[in-house]
């Protein structure tokens, strides 16, 4: 049986992964800002930061592609 969804479910749920996206985008470019860090990886901080935006772009990008198909 399929389940059934409302309209604020629906709503809570792009709210919550909206937050994520900016909140992953936040930690990215404050890695690569230098504004946050992790203790004892150094320069790798920045790789990190760009990997986490790549990510989350890419991931954002998928979400919205399934959301057409």
């Amino acid at each position: 049986m399929a389940k059934k969804t409302n309209g604020v479910s629906k709503l809570v749920a792009f709210v919550a992964w909206l937050v994520g996206v900016i909140v992953s985008l936040a930690v990215g470019f404050g890695l690569i800002n230098g504004v946050l860090s992790v203790p004892y990886i150094g320069v790798v901080n920045a790789i990190a930061g760009w990997i986490v935006v790549i990510a989350t772009i890419i991931g954002a990008i998928m979400a919205i592609a399934g959301k057409f198909k």
